[in-house]
Order: C-alpha cells, then sequence, then structure tokens
C-alpha cells in the first residue's frame, strides 16, 4: 500500500469521524473499510477516466467473490440509483451485512422488489424461488411445485390479502418470524463468512 500523504490522512480522519456517527463500526475498523473503497476505487481509476463511485458490477463482484453470495438475489448498495456506489453506501451497506439489526436487514425487501414499484408479487417471488428447486426429469410440470410454495408464502405474509407484499407485509410478517427475512433466496453472508471477512479487513496492520 503507498504511504499517505498528510493530506490525505488528514481527509481520512474527517472521514471517520463523520462516519462514525452514523453506523456500529469503530473507527479503526471504518478506516479499514475506507482504505479498502479507495483501494478499489484506485483500480477503476487506472483503467481510465475518475470514477466518482465503485461500479455497482464491482460491489456484486465484491459480493459474490469475499462473502460466497453467488445468488443473482442480493444487495447492490446504490441507496440513489445512480449506478455507483460511494463511500457512505459502501460503509453503510457494509455495515449491515456485518453489524445489522434485524430491524435494518428487513430492507433486504428492496432487494426482492425487482421492479423497484414498492411490491413484491407473486411473479417476482416465483422468478426468485425457480433457481433454488431441484428439477427431477420426471416431473411433468416442475413449476407446479414452485407456484404451491409461492401460494403457501402469500398465504402467510400477505397480511392485508391484496395479492401482493408490500413493506409493511415483510416487515411485520420478519418481526413474527425472523425466517422470512430471506424467504425469496439468500442476500446476506452467514455468519462464518462475516467472521472471515472481520478478520482479513480488521487484522491490525504489520509493524
Amino acid at each position: 500500500m503507498m504511504e499517505m500523504t498528510a493530506k490525505s490522512k488528514k481527509v481520512l480522519h474527517a472521514q471517520v469521524e463523520a462516519l462514525s456517527r452514523k453506523v456500529e463500526h469503530n473507527k479503526t475498523e471504518l478506516e479499514s473499510l475506507i482504505l479498502m473503497f479507495n483501494s478499489l476505487m484506485a483500480e477503476q481509476v487506472s483503467r481510465g477516466r475518475p470514477a466518482n463511485g465503485l461500479k455497482r458490477g464491482k460491489f456484486r463482484g465484491l459480493l459474490q467473490g469475499t462473502f460466497e453470495m453467488t445468488n443473482a438475489v442480493m444487495m447492490d448498495g446504490d441507496k440513489d440509483g445512480h449506478g455507483v456506489i460511494i463511500l457512505e453506501e459502501w460503509i453503510r451497506g457494509l455495515a449491515v451485512f456485518l453489524r445489522g439489526t434485524i430491524e435494518e436487514k428487513i430492507m433486504t425487501f428492496r432487494v426482492y422488489d425487482l421492479n423497484n414499484d414498492k411490491f413484491i408479487s407473486k411473479d417476482e417471488i416465483f422468478h426468485m424461488l425457480k433457481h433454488s428447486f431441484i428439477k427431477w426429469p420426471s416431473e411433468e410440470d416442475p413449476d407446479e411445485g414452485i407456484k404451491d410454495v409461492v401460494e403457501i408464502t402469500m398465504k402467510k405474509m400477505d397480511l392485508d390479502h391484496d395479492g401482493l407484499l408490500s413493506f409493511d407485509d415483510f416487515q411485520k410478517s420478519v418481526l413474527d418470524e425472523n425466517l422470512f427475512l430471506q424467504a425469496f433466496g439468500p442476500c446476506l453472508p452467514d455468519n462464518t463468512v462475516i467472521t472471515k471477512f472481520e478478520q482479513l479487513a480488521f487484522q491490525e496492520p504489520e509493524q
């Protein structure tokens, strides 16, 4: 890693101070995550013009490679929809992954709302579950089993019985039964992977 200039250290300190009031990480951990973000950004800059944020594809690659999240359904971290991940989105996204409460993780609703219309439909649930089921050659219509699961899930989670899952439906269902948090596919890393990431990211630098 290149030695930081006095100016860079000052900027880093200011970023750590600002973000420490918004997430659960301590300042040492925040510094590590910021430096990781800067390193990923530098890889983009070296290939062309400076980037105004981390490309979503790069972030998804990190989720797949580091957090072993190979499912197509995953949190992309881009809160403002600009197509890139800025530093605060990076920090907040990882904070949810690593230290998030169940209330914060309920925002996985956004992941399952594939068309961003603020509802999860039966078609969206079917699409997300389709790749999770093993299809046996003897089955005449392998999709029927998935459709049955969709119907059962909707009966349990569609609390206002309007045929769609709203955020309110999802939130109340998850708080009542935490297993519903990732009902439509894994979009959060498991505890083993989180521990491995933290050991790597937050290790003490060599003297």
